[in-house]
């Protein structure tokens, strides 16, 4: 889990506006911290496979994000793939 401070930082950073908790910006900021928390989990306990379809299940909730946001704004989506260095 993230720690609440970690996560307050994230939204603050990708807010739209004061109290916005649910953006697609901020969504998709704060489920890839935890992806790469997991995967560094991942680096460290190779042989644990529990935790692998929540993983899963978290990449793709990211990408779902990620396709509506590009649908919807492309800008706000280039911009923010960029400063979460997602992709090229």
């Amino acid at each position: 889990m993230l720690e609440k401070e970690r996560k307050m930082e994230l939204m603050g950073k990708f807010a739209r506006h004061g109290s916005d908790v649910g953006s697609p910006e901020v969504q998709i900021a704060v489920l890839t911290e935890r992806i790469k928390q997991i995967s560094e989990h991942f680096a460290r306990h190779p042989k644990e496979t529990n935790s692998k379809r929540s993983f899963m299940i978290l990449v793709g909730k990211r990408k779902s994000l990620l396709n509506y946001l590009r649908q919807t704004n492309y800008e706000r989506y280039r911009s923010l793939i960029s400063e979460l260095g997602l992709r090229k």
